[in-house]
């Protein structure tokens, strides 16, 4: 082998050994500011390609404690499910202080849980508001049975709709798993729908460019995340009534 190839491939190993141990920090007050929606975006995105790549930055849990345990400045706020196979900061490849997460059954949207996504937005800058859904979802599942259980049976009335307005036709039925999957996708949309309608704050963000609101698709088998694409931004005169509040 010649010495400039061998040089090159040394220079290979160095370069994916340095990144391969680099550590991310929190996000800081200057990144927070300067970045974009789409820029806050991509940078997700592009996380959980390495995240289903095997690459994901090495996290220093400790360094990333004592750099952010005087302030945040998350970059993004993620209204997930309450499910235990949804990480959200580790399948975005995402350390300490650079998110907020709201986790509910369902990624349904409620009283609390909008004013929590207005404090992240308005209050303390995030640029990006994502609504994931997921495979397989199980609150999806009771919605499409009407299971009924306590307090949870208001919880799945909030995914009814979804599952109403759902575009399939076959077996509309949880052991269906296209089925559930058309209505874990209806049902982001549905909540993205109702986020606009009952935050006038969050809608003015938007409407005004300073936040970016967007609904994704988490693959349990695969770990990939994808956008789900919206037909038109719904109007308040122009959809059916918000589910009720929580």
């Amino acid at each position: 082998m010649k010495p400039t190839r061998i040089a090159q491939l040394m220079i290979i190993v160095l370069l994916s050994a340095a990144a391969a141990s680099a550590s991310a920090s929190p996000t800081t007050r200057t990144e927070q500011q300067q970045w974009t929606p789409d820029q806050v975006l991509q940078q997700l995105m592009e996380g959980n390609a390495r995240f289903v790549a095997g690459k994901s930055v090495r996290q220093d849990w400790q360094a990333q404690v004592k750099a952010s345990s005087e302030s945040q400045y998350p970059k993004a706020v993620i209204l997930s499910c309450l499910d235990s196979r949804v990480p959200v900061e580790t399948i975005f490849d995402q350390g300490i202080g650079d998110l907020f997460v709201a986790r509910v059954a369902g990624n349904v949207e409620g009283r609390q849980t909008l004013g929590s996504m207005e404090f992240a937005t308005k209050a303390a800058g995030a640029k990006l508001l994502m609504v994931l859904g997921h495979e397989a979802c199980g609150a999806v599942k009771g919605a499409i049975e009407n299971v009924k259980l306590g307090n949870l049976t208001e919880l799945l009335e909030e995914i009814r709709p979804a599952v109403d307005q759902a575009p399939y036709e076959g077996e509309r039925t949880s052991a269906d798993s296209r089925f559930v999957d058309e209505v874990v996708r209806q049902n982001v949309m549905q909540t993205l729908a109702d986020i606009r309608e009952r935050s006038p704050v969050l809608r003015e963000l938007e409407e005004s460019g300073r936040i970016k609101m967007v609904g994704a698709y988490y693959g349990l088998g695969d770990g990939k995340v994808v956008l789900l694409t919206e037909t038109k931004t719904p109007k308040p005169d122009e959809k059916e009534p918000a589910r009720k509040s929580d």
